[in-house]
């Protein structure tokens, strides 16, 4: 029997303009188009930076060990030129270079160098070191390390009359490649591949001596295809959400919510430029309990240096907006901006930086509340 949805008045929320709803489409397509001005912004300052100048194309200092000479030059854009703006894709380190492991620009394998999308040899690999198809970088929802100190100047749910304050949300968990039948390159491995991913989605609050607030817990199996610069993937996850036991003892008579969802998804990913990614997916929920609904909506771009960066790493930039039926399609946008380190011998990638995110709750314990909170965060992918 479908459970009643829980009505909790927020008298500050509907006060500041806020909703339970969550952000409407109306807000998310402003937000989008905002998203969209700022990587057009982007290319044209990292465009103005390549151009040559007056005694020629501009000189870059390659690390000691990495060829020099004309090959070194830095051409002017089109942005399509594999390599990218120098914004993103700064000098790199050197490394090991044959046909089939080559990750460093210009440095002396001439056809695999700057081409991250070339075809390779396909072979079956056992729990291979990197991933067909990554986590999305703003995705609240995705399987990975992080952990994010922000201060939310929503109501609290327990205490509507006040704001919610500093908050501190942290991901225990990952993404692995468990078999694929592919290719095996340092960067961006295509062919078919078998994934697992899980994780618990943990709130502290560090105002009431750090009590678990809640706690959600993810379980997916991706099954995955890439071929050159398209990626696509049709998963299945579980999804619940639980009240912290801490916070029920504070609040005992809070209304818990038994939000679970097990979910098919269909997704895809593109790169129109190596240094950015554009992904787009659509979920449908076959078991729903505690409000869920079945549709779910989720999309974004990520703009971050695509090769290893040494140990000075490189910015990023990156925005993830979700759409929920169950919010009568609104939902939330989480913005990311900050400075990456990606690994030498895999893409593993470490961030810091700083989050942005309005709109729905992503704990979905309260889904139904919204969030306007800013703060500072670090997550790890391997």
């Amino acid at each position: 029997m479908h459970e009643p949805r829980p009505r909790v008045s927020t008298p500050s929320a509907i006060k500041d303009g806020t909703s339970r709803r969550g952000v409407g489409p109306r807000a998310i397509r402003a937000v989008g188009l905002a998203a969209c001005l700022g990587v057009v912004a982007v290319v044209a300052t990292a465009t103005t930076l390549e151009l040559p100048g007056p005694g020629g194309p501009v000189q870059t200092p390659w690390p000691e060990g990495m060829n020099a000479g004309p090959a070194a030059d830095v051409v002017p854009l089109p942005p399509t030129q594999p390599h990218g703006p120098v914004v993103l894709d700064m000098p790199y380190e050197p490394g090991p270079c044959c046909p089939d492991d080559c990750h460093v620009p210009r440095g002396g394998c001439g056809i695999c160098a700057d081409d991250l999308w070339a075809p390779r040899p396909w072979s079956w690999q056992l729990m291979p070191n990197n991933l067909i198809y990554t986590s999305y970088l703003a995705g609240p929802k995705e399987s990975r390390l992080g952990t994010v100190w922000y201060n939310d100047a929503a109501a609290d749910p327990f205490t509507p009359t006040k704001a919610n304050g500093w908050m501190w949300d942290s991901t225990l968990g990952g993404r692995a490649s468990i078999l694929r039948y592919g290719s095996d390159p340092v960067l961006h491995p295509q062919g078919f591949e078998v994934q697992v991913e899980g994780a618990a989605f943990v709130r502290l609050d560090p105002q009431d001596d750090r009590d678990l607030r809640s706690a959600d817990y993810r379980f997916g199996i991706p099954l995955v295809y890439g071929i050159g610069r398209w990626q696509t993937k049709l998963a299945y996850y579980h999804n619940s959400a639980h009240l912290g036991d801490e916070a029920m003892l504070r609040y005992p008579t809070f209304p818990r919510v038994n939000y679970v969802r097990d979910c098919i998804v269909l997704g895809g990913s593109y790169y129109p430029l190596d240094w950015m990614r554009l992904y787009g997916e659509v979920g449908w929920s076959f078991f729903n309990s505690g409000g869920s609904e079945p549709w779910e909506m989720q999309f974004g771009s990520e703009l971050i240096q695509a090769r290893p960066t040494g140990p000075h790493g490189a910015p990023f930039m990156a925005v993830n907006g979700m759409l929920r039926q169950e919010l009568d399609w609104g939902g939330n946008v989480c913005v990311q901006a900050g400075w990456a380190w990606r690994g030498q011998r895999s893409e593993k990638l470490f961030r810091v930086g700083f989050e942005y995110l309005y709109g729905s709750d992503p704990q979905y314990e309260f889904v139904f509340y919204n969030q306007n909170r800013a703060g500072i965060g670090m997550w790890y992918d391997y």
